[in-house]
């Protein structure tokens, strides 16, 4: 209803309509080009929600009466307050300015607002109309979801404000470039896995800065084992074998051996989990240890195994320790023992002509 549009009490009520008689003119009738330069309104007025919108009119000395109106209501007539809304205050009621101040402007108080005035038994008017702005504000959105790859999904992002403010859906992503999105409704079709994380919404209208929320899509799918490598180890040594599986959820790890089970606990092994890794760690390598071994990675989606062998691994013998990482491995007996003798030559000669 606009400003007081409710407050009026009833004996004043007959006090407008005296004033609009007095004033002889239909409200909300702007001047025409053809009148007088008075009174002069401003510009539509614009201000944000919460703040203080002022109203001036230009008036000058010939102007007996004024007022100020709000579609059928008076707010203010001269210095007198017809408005029992505390947020409406008179300002200033001058020969040159007649201006009123609405305090912390609501939605309701957008609107036109008209400057009356009466000189020489001729009245005039003025319009101003006020328009309240009004910060984005996110009022619905989708809750965190958890989904199967491959099915389809629905994110809804409702937004209000004056103007009405842009909605934008942006994937929160390394690989992600960009909006996935330009409207309040992010539909993905036969969603994959690197589609996962957190989407974006976005709410923006200028008269703020953007408000954001975010929604966080889990996408679920079964297990694949990523690495999954033999390892040589000598016996009596510490050997690890490792299992490397991604999924979501989490897989769980199980180890076989010649279809059998192994359990923790087992002397002498250890399997140790994790959401993605499993170890299966002997401490001490016997003979019996030696073989093929299954990992079996699963969780409710399904379930996948690779193969992985723990093979003997022949020590380094002393003469091989004794050459040193650059020595020449003894391909041919003779030959290496000639190079070998190579170095004693010098020493030789030079014991032969001392003595």
């Amino acid at each position: 209803m606009g400003v007081c549009g409710y407050l009026l009490l009833p004996w004043k009520c007959l006090v407008v309509v005296s004033l609009r008689l007095l004033f002889l003119v239909p409200t909300g009738v702007p001047v025409r080009s053809g009148d007088a330069t008075f009174p002069k309104a401003m510009d539509n007025v614009t201000v944000r929600q919460g703040e203080s919108a002022t109203l001036r009119c230009t008036i000058d000395n010939r102007v007996t009466r004024v007022a100020w109106l709000n579609r059928s209501t008076i707010l203010y007539a001269g210095n007198d307050k017809w408005c029992l809304d505390p947020r409406v205050v008179l300002l200033s009621n001058t020969q040159t300015q007649y201006s009123i101040e609405i305090q912390n402007v609501d939605v309701y108080d957008e609107g036109p607002y008209t400057c009356s005035v009466q000189t020489d038994n001729h009245p005039k008017t003025s319009r101003v109309h006020l328009i309240v702005q009004v910060s984005p504000k996110i009022v619905e959105i989708s809750s965190d979801i958890s989904i199967n790859e491959g099915n389809n999904i629905s994110l809804t992002c409702i937004a209000t404000g004056r103007p009405e403010p842009t909605v934008t859906w942006r994937h929160i992503s390394p690989k992600a470039v960009g909006f996935v999105s330009e409207d309040e409704y992010l539909e993905i079709q036969g969603i994959t896995r690197e589609q996962s994380g957190d989407y974006e919404c976005s709410a923006s209208n200028d008269v703020a800065a953007p408000v954001v929320r975010r929604v966080k899509v889990t996408v679920n799918y079964p297990p694949y084992i990523s690495e999954a490598k033999g390892t040589g180890v000598p016996v009596g040594q510490k050997g690890t074998l490792q299992c490397e599986a991604s999924a979501v959820p989490s897989a769980e790890f199980q180890w076989y051996k010649d279809d059998k089970r192994l359990v923790e606990g087992k002397k002498g092994v250890k399997v140790e989990n994790r959401p993605f890794l499993s170890k299966l760690i002997f401490f001490n390598v016997s003979e019996h240890d030696y073989g093929n071994y299954t990992c079996v990675a699963s969780n409710k989606l399904g379930h996948t195994n690779a193969s992985i062998t723990l093979f003997e691994l022949n020590e380094p013998t002393s003469s091989t320790l004794l050459q040193g990482p650059g020595a020449v491995s003894e391909v041919n007996n003779g030959t290496s023992r000639r190079a070998g003798c190579l170095w004693l030559l010098p020493l030789l000669v030079f014991l032969l002509l001392k003595f």
